[in-house]
């Protein structure tokens, strides 16, 4: 399934449009380009929950971490433009 978003840029808080596939339970959604994943994990009843990446425009990672039930829990990573562990923070 392939569908579309709005969300609102934290920055310049104007909507802006994403590319979202859905296949099995695992969304995957594309940066502005509509070619680079953006972000990508598990969604249950409408929420994210599981384990969740988030990368940048060139393809390394940028945060990963868990939810349960749309709620953020457990450790989340942060890394560095070259995709090495900057940080590690709890929920």
């Amino acid at each position: 399934m392939l569908e579309y978003f709005s969300m609102i840029s934290d920055h310049k808080k104007t909507m802006t449009s994403k590319k979202c596939e859905v296949v099995d339970g695992y969304a995957i959604k594309y940066h502005a380009n509509g070619k680079t994943v953006w972000s990508k994990g598990k969604i249950k009843n409408g929420h994210p929950d599981g384990y969740w990446e988030w990368f940048r425009p060139d393809g390394t990672i940028k945060r990963s971490g868990y939810f349960k039930e749309g709620t953020p829990v457990g450790e989340w990573t942060t890394y560095d433009s070259q995709g090495k562990i900057y940080k590690v923070t709890s929920k």
